[in-house]
């Protein structure tokens, strides 16, 4: 099994992000082989300051490695220092109907709301499909909001494959568990566009103050709540070692206690599960170069799998042997 997955660089990450997707990405680098790449291709649709996008792609990096991707066993890499996807975007894009890419989610929706799209907001599924196809993956682990770019992927690799013989392998998406779905601070589903994020790498006191911000309701402290409803129960599960979330449960249900002294634990559960990842990203970060270097590796091997789809590609559709 051969897994890909890109990260968007477009700011720190929270626990949605974390809980959601990156941990159970990382769950699978010990595929037979696995590539991760920082998608700063991608990320130039909408982040349009160089300075930013640079060191967004950075810290991107150091972010993964201090959430547990291991170098050893993953191959990570910048999604631009990999030009042979941006050349085979092109021989995929002269195949792909228009009218595909004006079906896809995020361009028919930018559309909807009255908003402008440019046209690389227009061609990013070629894109994907062009990251996906050039390391020969066979797996690539989404949400079920993102399961028709691996469908779209799927077809323009498809009518290539018709048109010129086998040369891509099609992948399959391996959709994710959508019981990671975290909850904001405002109960509503944690999004950076809501502004109700818990961020993975905020300092612990930092995080306790927000955390004792979060609004609850103003039942009586003797009643019986159900926990699996709450917001702060739901926060306090994910970050909780089995006991602690049984026992909390188990205080919800008997009532009789202040949502003050949930926010403690919660407070002091989370500090506790991300102290290890906090260690790590003060760690990577005093150490760049390091984490440069480890890109450029990753580039090398990345460019060296993506070179041959390519020239394979190349050679079916006539641009090499003339």
């Amino acid at each position: 099994m051969r897994v890909l997955s890109g990260i968007q660089p477009t700011g720190r990450p929270h626990w949605g992000n974390f809980f959601g997707a990156i941990t159970q990405y990382i769950a699978l680098q010990d595929a037979d082989q696995a590539f991760y790449f920082i998608a700063n291709l991608h990320a130039l649709t909408t982040v349009r300051d160089k300075e930013l996008l640079a060191q967004y792609t950075l810290d991107a990096a150091i972010d993964l490695l201090a959430l547990g991707l291991d170098p050893e066993q993953a191959v990570l890499f910048v999604q631009s220092d990999v030009p042979e996807v941006s050349e085979l975007c092109w021989l995929l894009m002269t195949g792909t109907p228009m009218g595909l890419l004006e079906r896809c989610h995020a361009y028919k929706d930018k559309k909807a709301k009255g908003l402008s799209a440019d046209a690389g907001l227009f061609s990013y599924p070629v894109l994907q499909a062009a990251d996906i196809l050039a390391y020969d993956s066979d797996t690539v682990p989404v949400g079920e909001d993102q399961v028709q770019h691996i469908e779209v992927c799927r077809d323009i690799a498809g009518s290539f494959n018709h048109k010129f013989g086998e040369v891509f392998v099609l992948p399959k998406s391996k959709v994710l568990d959508s019981s990671a779905r975290v909850p904001g601070t405002d109960g509503e589903k944690m999004s950076k566009s809501y502004n109700n994020t818990l961020d993975v790498f905020d300092a612990p006191k930092a995080q306790r103050k927000q955390i004792m911000r979060i609004a609850t309701d103003s039942r009586p402290m003797e009643d019986s709540k159900d926990p699996e409803t709450d917001v702060l129960y739901q926060l306090y599960s994910l970050v909780a070692t089995d006991d602690e979330r049984e026992a909390m449960a188990a205080k919800y249900r008997q009532g009789g206690f202040g949502y003050g002294d949930v926010k403690k634990s919660l407070a002091n559960a989370a500090e506790a599960f991300f102290a290890e990842s906090r260690a790590r990203h003060d760690d990577w970060s005093a150490r760049p170069d390091d984490v440069r270097d480890i890109l450029a590796s990753g580039a090398k091997q990345a460019r060296t799998k993506a070179g041959e789809v390519l020239h394979r590609a190349q050679a079916a559709c006539g641009l090499k042997g003339y």
